[in-house]
């Protein structure tokens, strides 16, 4: 069995952070464990930005620099290579969100095409990322997932969505860079499912180059997957699956009972645990024909995951498996795992400071709302201070 106390190393979990940088993540993650000060602070800087009030300067020397890398990627270099020191590698992560015309979709194909090449010159960089909806409209997965069909325009426009996972995914595999594709909301993922497991046939002839993403808070998600493994046992080609508890809860939720259908997501946290280590566990009992990154900041589940490892005789260093979580969080789990000889990677947003600041609403609103998270990464930050005496 796995020493259960690994995680409680600070050490070796903040070895890279200075006292200052240490002092910094202690003020911010007291603040985000306070939610009227999260829904205050959000208000308020929305509105700063909003008005071009002159607070990026502020907001990058706090918050920006905890939970990202840089504004662009000459800018993360510092962070991955001082990671990298340690084992940790990076996955860049483009983090602008809310785009919606043929340019912008367009601009992120040549960014994301940017990071691979990018990628493929450094060995701290094995995998890149990104969401469906960075490379078309919201609405037009919504209807392809309804199975409606579309005009000879929207057909037009979904041919060049799919040319756009082509050109990366393509990119990919002869660069031998892994692509993560982001899960999003329930109603438009099976047309992001299918088109994924499309890019799979084509590009996962050998292994896994291309990773669809398993939202495990829905309860009909390992069900899915073993129909795609049937699939691909079938059709011989490789699966590649970053699993993670999923991102759109309370929006999921309120969406089905204001539409009267079945709520898609575990009635209960306890439910949800199951379901992640229930797909964990047949992920990594098929571990010969799919890859997985296990993307969580749940401690029992990395210590599952370990356990499951040493029982199937699955190398910590085996490439089929991977352990990922976001930087600025959980540094306890990466950096001790990575010490421990397993594969990890630290999601790297990057951005402009303002195109960033939805993302970095959402890390700060899901960081309240998982309470013991918080509480957790404050006690290690104190622990650490009280060791470095600071």
């Amino acid at each position: 069995m796995t020493d259960k106390s690994l995680f409680n190393n600070t050490k070796t979990a903040f070895t890279l952070k200075s006292d200052s940088e240490l002092e910094r993540a202690y003020f911010l993650f007291k603040m985000i464990s306070k939610e009227p000060l999260v829904r205050i602070g959000t208000a308020v800087t929305k509105f700063a930005l909003n008005a071009s009030l002159p607070v990026e300067g502020l907001i990058r020397s706090t918050v920006f620099d905890h939970f990202c890398g840089g504004v662009n990627e000459e800018d993360c270099l510092p962070a991955i290579e001082k990671m990298y020191t340690k084992g940790v590698s990076s996955v860049l992560d483009y983090s602008v969100e809310g785009k919606a015309s043929e340019d912008q979709f367009d601009d992120a194909l040549q960014k994301i095409l940017k990071i691979v090449k990018f990628c493929d010159e450094r060995e701290a960089m094995p995998i890149v990322v990104f969401k469906p909806t960075a490379f078309g409209r919201f609405y037009l997965y919504e209807k392809k997932s309804d199975g409606l069909s579309f005009s000879p325009e929207e057909q037009e426009e979904w041919s060049r969505v799919v040319n756009r996972f082509h050109e990366v995914c393509k990119l990919a595999k002869e660069k031998d860079v892994e692509v993560l594709i982001d899960g999003e909301e329930s109603w438009m993922q099976t047309a992001a499912d299918d088109l994924v497991e499309d890019m799979m046939k084509i590009y996962n002839t050998e292994k896994a180059i291309v990773y669809n993403t398993l939202q495990l808070y829905r309860w009909d998600r390992l069900d899915y997957l073993k129909e795609l493994y049937s699939r691909a046992k079938a059709e011989n080609f490789k699966i590649g699956m970053k699993i993670v508890r999923g991102a759109y809860m309370e929006k999921e939720r309120d969406r089905a009972e204001e539409l009267g259908y079945k709520s898609p997501i575990c009635e209960t946290k306890a439910i949800t645990d199951d379901n992640f280590n229930n797909g964990l566990k047949y992920i990594l009992e098929n571990n010969k024909d799919i890859s997985v990154f296990i993307g969580t900041h749940n401690e029992d589940s990395c210590y599952l995951a370990m356990d499951l490892m040493n029982k199937l005789n699955i190398s910590k260093s085996d490439n089929n498996v991977w352990f990922g979580q976001l930087y600025g969080m959980s540094d306890h789990i990466s950096f001790n795992l990575a010490e421990q000889g397993y594969n990890v990677a630290k999601y790297l947003p990057f951005g402009p400071v303002k195109d960033v600041m939805p993302y970095l609403i959402r890390r700060a609103e899901e960081n309240t709302s998982v309470a013991g998270q918080t509480n957790r990464e404050l006690e290690l930050i104190k622990t650490e201070r009280k060791r470095r005496k600071v």
